[in-house]
């Protein structure tokens, strides 16, 4: 069964064209997945779009988000990379959680949100410690709103506090790195497809 995943890179860079150590994450899960018969269509850069503030779906006319939303419910899989600042998740990260909300009130006949059958994972980066409360604040939020979370969902890498080193300036992928994707690759494919054969009731 061969599945499909969309990047979202919640960089605060807005020019998808200028260097992202969120885009260098979300590859080396990229390399994990594809052994795995996941392909990921694209990585959209959402600091590019417009996505206004509110809880709905649809925020009126210019809003970017209801073609990012069908987009990602297009998926199996969705990445959602993004960067730690302030010890915490990066604002635009925090903004798609809150026009997901909206996802509470889109239910069908059987009360499952739009995201139900959905698998989620992270591809956290920064250079300060908050990985886990990045990925904690991630996890809680998604659940909430009918992602499915599997075991091992977070590849992350943190540099030295207060360092001048971003992921992506390093010469190769540290081991770690490497083995925890395969991980989150494996266990989210896994998952994915027992979703994609056997729905939520």
């Amino acid at each position: 069964m061969v599945l499909r995943a969309l990047a979202i890179n919640c960089s605060l860079k807005s020019d998808p064209n200028e260097a992202s150590s969120s885009d260098t994450m979300i590859a080396v899960l990229e390399k994990a997945f594809a052994e795995r018969e996941v392909f990921l269509t694209e990585t959209v850069r959402v600091a590019s779009l417009n996505i206004m503030p509110g809880v709905t779906s649809d925020e009126g006319k210019g809003d970017d988000w209801p073609a990012l939303r069908d987009k990602i419910l297009d998926h199996d899989i969705l990445v959602f990379g993004g960067p730690i600042w302030m010890g915490q998740i990066g604002s635009v990260a925090k903004r798609v959680l809150e026009r997901m909300d909206a996802f509470l009130n889109e239910t069908d006949k059987a009360g499952r949100m739009p995201s139900y059958g959905k698998v989620a994972v992270a591809a956290i980066v920064g250079n300060e410690d908050g990985a886990h409360f990045s990925c904690a604040q991630l996890f809680q939020a998604l659940n909430d709103v009918g992602w499915t979370i599997p075991a091992v969902a977070a590849c992350y890498w943190v540099g030295e506090a207060m360092g001048s080193t971003d992921f992506k300036d390093l010469e190769k992928t540290p081991e770690i790195v490497s083995k925890t994707a395969d991980m989150v690759a494996g266990n989210a494919a896994h998952l994915a497809r027992l979703l994609k054969s056997a729905p939520y009731p």
